[in-house]
Parts: structure tokens; C-alpha cells; sequence
């Protein structure tokens, strides 16, 4: 008996009435196990789904053989660093690359070429395809590779040397105040963002890397020239241009103009007019001084017989540097070539205050010598001048103090007059002879003041007015008397003279307690021969003296102890005894 679900009685010819019709046992079977293994499917590509999407980098991915899969982005860029970490001598060594016919070394820490960790880790989880690629595939991802350009643009050119072809910049220049013309040519050389890109892709790839060189071209073009000329440089020399100030005009010749117009190319070839300040103002030196007065330093001066401060006075000065900006307005004109300077208030360098705390304060050495024939001999007024020149004079700490600069050329315009000098080894009138005496007085003056010889020479001859070796000569511009300040305070020169004597005196801090001299005895001493010269006015008889060597020690003590002792040593050559006269037979 069939019976329906639910235990009612079977419908007619076995169908239920509750339900569809059931099947026959058998397909039921089938139907049971189609469903089980579908289900199972299903089951399996969930898991493989899970098992394929575990982190988010794929699994299967590596990165120069670094496993980064199934990690998270933070994990993986650990794992790549650590990865990396440990191939630094790979990462590290010197590069290959092909540059034109040369092959150089480059060191990837000099061009800035790092694994960009982070970017690469992106990359490497959007390598991933479907789940089945996830689950079954393995991928190597590149490395996102990262370069400084300006540092390897530098590097390379360096390493590229005389294989570059440099461009031929334009430039106008002045031949007078004729304007010419320099036009551009190409060259070879090298692209900065090209090379940084060869440098990426190649890092890790076939070796040398190989760098293109290419053609380059400066900015400014031919016609660009010829328009700069005719639009700017042939007017600019046109004729002059007046400045106006407040203190009077000046004129800026067209020569000026020409010396101090730059017209010449920066790096890329491109040409950017400017009249450059500092040969503006060398240019128009005489012009300027019209209208200028230079600021004078704050310095000491003895009073009284004391030192004291002189204050510095303010000066005037042109503003050339908004000069030279201004000028480029009016240069392009035919008329109108007028500019409004501007004066400025000229500060002194070295103030009040600073010269107040240099401690000149005590006279810490002196010396004199004795001259012949009284203040009437043109030798005793060279002496007189060259002293007067040089009273007051103020050396700062660290500065060197030379006679030549600080007097200038000392010749007949400036009143010096002719008196006997060495020259080729004999006595010849020369302007400015006898100054060499005031030169020995001044050098044995900063010699026993302790401070330190930079320039002098001893005379050829010697002569008994002078201390044997510590003495010397001068002869512009071949010899110089320098000394330098090497005292952390100031130095005053002060001088003064009488009919037979010059005396030059420093001023400042005493650092030793005493300077002295010890000298050596004489040696390898030679006699003097006989010469004759031609007669006449310019011959100066002399009775020849001996030469001789001879050695001097300048001695220091302080604190009752000697504390450096420094060599002098001079060869004299004996000095002929000179007749006016001719040899006799």
C-alpha cells in the first residue's frame, strides 16, 4: 500500500496530492549525487578563492627574487627592504654605461639610483590576473626604479669629458665700440631626462647601460643675434649717455658703454643683456670722481704725544648698481639718452668703536738712523718725503702693510728727486734715492716690535750707516717692503726726522717682554777692485768697501725666557772702488 506524505492514503495511480510527482528511486540517486558534487565544486573554488586573494600581493610574486606573496603592502615592503638589505654589494657596485665610444663607471649612490620600496610594492599588487592566475601562476615583478637627474646629468658630463661637442654660444662683443657678432652652433651632448630614464630601465638589465648622446642647440638663434645688434648694441654705443645727480652730472662715454655691456650667452645659449656694475664703475673712474668722495676708516692718531681716536667721515657714492639697470632702458635710444642717479651715503669701513678696542696704546718700539749732508741734500728731502707719506699710517690685525702700495709710485711728479741709487751695481742719480734709508728704519722699527717680515733685501753693498744683515733696499715694482700685523691689536707708524736723523716709532700693545739682535761673526770677507767709468756728469766716484757674509738671530723673550729665535742670514759683495777716469795705458 502507498500511502502520502504525512501518512494520508495514496492518491489514484500513485500521484500526491500535497506534491509533485516523485521520481523513480534510481533517479533520485543521481540527482542526490550531481547536487553533492556541485556543491563540492563550489566548495573547492571558494577555498581557492581565499587561498589565491590571502594578502594583497599575490602569491607567486617576487621582486629580484625577493618572495613578496600573500603579504600585506606593509609587510611586503618590510620583506623588500630586508630583501635588499642583503644584496647591497649587487645594489651597491659600480654601473657600466655607454657613453658615445666610452664606457664608464658609474657609482648608482652618486646619480641618486635607489628601489623605490613603496611604489614597487604597488606595482607588484596590481600584477595579479584572475583567481585561477592567483592561485596556479608566479610572476618576477621589476623594480620601479628611481634616479636623481640634475646629480646624474652632472656626472655624466663630467665622465663624458672631451667626447662632448660644446655648442658654439652666441655672443656680441666690442671690438672699440664696434659691435660684433658671434653666431650659434649645435653640439653633442647629453639630455638629462633621457639619460635619467636610460639609467632606470638599464639599472638592472643588459650592462653597459647605453646613455644617447644627442644634438644640441643653444637657445638663441642666429637672427636673434643680428636683432640684438641692430635693436641694442650698435645704438648703445650710439654716443654717450648723461647721468644726473644731485651732486652734478657724469657722462658715460660710448667706450664705457662697449667695456661694461655683457651680450655673452649663461649654459643654454640664451643671451640676457646686463651692463655688468663692476666694469660700469672701472670704466667711468675719472667721471665718478666729480661727483664721489670715498669715506675715510676711523683710525688713531697721536696727540699730545698720546694716541686717540680719529672718527671716520661719511662719503658719497653713485648707486652704479641701480645704475647699471637703469641703463638698459636708454641704451636701445637715439635721444632721451639721459638717466637720474642715484647718491648714496658712503659709510667708513672700520668705525670708532672698533679702532677704540684695537689697544694701541703704548709706544712699543723705536729706532733711528743717521743721515749725511743736512736737509738741504736732495737724498735728506727724498728721506723727509717718503716719511711724511708714511706718518700715521694704520695696519689692522692680520693685515699686511706694504711701502709701495701705501705710497704709491714715488717719482718726480710726486717730488722726489734725483739722488745716488744702486743700479747695475754701481751708483747712478735716480729719482727717489735715499729712500732705502728710511726703508732699513722702518724695517728695523717692525722688527724689533716682534712683527712679522714678509718682504725686504738687504742692500748689495754694505754700508756702516745700517745694522749689518737687518737692513734694506726697495725698488719699485721689483722690491717691496712688507711687513704684517700678526698681533691681535692695531699698529700705528709714527715718524719724525731732524737735519741728520729719521726716526720711525710703532705703536700698539707690547706682546714681548724684549727683542733683540745676536750676530755672527763675519766671514768669506772679500777686497774691493778698482774700476773706471766713463767721466761725466752722472759718474759717482766711490772708495770701495769690503764684502762679507753674516748671520743675525732675532731673539724673543717673554716672561723672562727666550721664546723663538729667527734666522737672518746676507751675502755683501764687495763694492768696487769707482774712478771717473779712464784706464790708464
Amino acid at each position: 500500500m502507498q500511502f502520502a506524505r504525512f501518512g494520508g492514503p495514496a492518491a489514484p495511480g500513485g500521484a500526491d496530492p500535497l506534491g509533485p510527482p516523485q521520481a523513480p528511486a534510481r533517479s533520485r540517486k543521481r540527482i542526490f549525487l550531481a547536487g553533492g558534487i556541485t556543491a563540492a565544486v563550489l566548495v573547492a573554488v571558494g577555498g581557492s578563492a581565499a587561498y589565491g586573494y590571502a594578502g594583497e600581493v599575490p602569491r607567486g610574486t617576487t621582486v629580484l627574487g625577493i618572495e613578496l606573496g600573500a603579504k600585506s603592502k606593509a609587510d611586503a615592503a618590510s620583506a623588500l627592504r630586508a630583501g635588499l638589505a642583503g644584496k647591497s654589494d649587487r645594489l651597491e657596485a659600480p654601473l657600466p654605461v655607454r657613453l658615445g665610444e666610452r664606457v664608464v663607471e658609474v657609482k648608482p649612490a652618486d646619480v641618486g639610483l635607489t628601489v623605490d620600496v613603496d611604489a614597487t610594492v604597488a606595482a607588484a599588487a596590481d600584477s595579479g590576473g584572475g583567481p585561477f592566475s592567483r592561485l596556479f601562476g608566479s610572476r618576477e615583478v621589476a623594480p620601479v626604479v628611481a634616479v636623481d637627474a640634475a646629480k646624474a646629468d652632472e656626472v655624466l658630463r663630467g665622465a663624458l669629458g672631451k667626447d662632448a661637442q660644446a655648442m658654439k654660444m652666441p655672443a656680441v662683443t666690442f671690438s672699440g665700440t664696434t659691435p660684433k657678432a658671434t653666431y650659434p652652433k649645435p653640439g653633442k651632448g647629453l639630455d638629462a631626462e633621457k639619460s635619467a630614464q636610460a639609467l632606470r630601465e638599464g639599472w638592472f638589465g643588459i650592462h653597459p647601460v647605453a646613455v644617447p648622446l644627442v644634438e644640441v642647440h643653444p637657445v638663441t638663434t642666429s637672427e636673434e643675434v643680428d636683432k640684438l645688434v641692430a635693436d641694442l648694441a650698435r645704438p648703445a654705443v650710439a654716443g654717450p649717455v648723461t647721468v644726473t645727480t644731485e651732486r652734478g652730472a657724469v657722462t658715460i662715454p660710448a667706450s664705457a658703454i662697449a667695456k661694461s655691456l655683457v651680450l655673452t650667452a649663461d649654459k643654454s645659449g640664451k643671451i640676457n643683456p646686463r651692463v655688468d656694475e663692476k666694469k660700469l664703475r672701472a670704466a667711468l673712474a675719472g667721471p665718478l670722481a666729480k661727483v664721489e668722495v670715498a669715506a675715510k676708516d676711523a683710525t688713531i692718531a697721536l696727540k699730545a704725544g698720546k694716541p686717540a681716536v680719529v672718527p671716520g667721515v661719511d662719503g658719497h657714492r653713485l648707486d652704479t648698481a641701480a645704475l647699471s639697470k637703469d641703463l638698459l632702458s636708454v641704451l636701445p635710444k637715439a635721444d632721451g639718452r639721459t638717466v637720474a642717479g642715484t647718491m648714496t651715503t658712503a659709510k667708513p669701513k672700520v668705525t670708532e668703536e672698533a679702532v677704540a678696542k684695537l689697544g694701541v696704546k703704548e709706544k712699543v718700539s723705536t729706532f733711528t738712523t743717521k743721515f749725511p749732508g743736512g736737509l738741504s741734500s736732495p737724498r735728506s728731502q727724498n728721506i723727509v718725503l717718503v716719511s711724511k707719506e708714511t706718518k700715521g699710517a694704520f695696519v689692522m690685525p692680520g693685515a699686511t702693510f706694504s711701502l709701495n702700495t701705501h705710497t704709491g709710485e714715488r717719482s718726480y711728479p710726486q717730488g722726489y728727486k734725483d739722488a745716488p741709487t744702486i743700479v747695475g751695481g754701481k751708483l747712478v742719480p735716480g729719482a727717489g734715492g735715499g729712500v732705502s734709508q728710511f726703508v732699513t728704519t722702518l724695517f728695523n722699527a717692525t722688527y724689533y716690535a716682534g712683527l712679522e717680515d714678509v718682504e725686504h733685501k738687504p742692500h748689495s753693498y754694505y754700508f756702516s750707516r745700517y745694522p749689518a744683515v737687518i737692513e734694506s733696499t726697495i725698488y719699485p715694482p721689483h722690491l717691496d717692503f712688507r711687513f704684517r700685523n700678526n698681533t691681535p691689536y692695531g699698529v700705528l707708524i709714527d715718524t719724525s726726522y731732524t737735519s741728520s736723523t729719521i726716526t720711525v716709532s710703532i705703536w700698539s700693545t707690547k706682546i714681548y717682554e724684549s727683542v733683540k739682535t745676536e750676530w755672527g761673526p763675519r766671514r768669506n770677507i772679500t777686497q774691493p777692485q778698482t774700476k773706471y767709468l766713463e767721466p761725466g756728469p752722472d759718474c759717482i766716484e766711490t772708495s770701495g768697501l769690503p764684502g762679507f757674509s753674516q748671520d743675525a738671530w732675532r731673539i724673543f723673550r717673554k716672561d723672562g725666557k727666550e721664546t723663538k729665535r729667527e734666522k737672518f742670514s746676507w751675502t755683501y759683495q764687495a763694492e768696487p772702488r769707482f774712478i771717473c777716469a779712464k784706464q790708464p795705458g
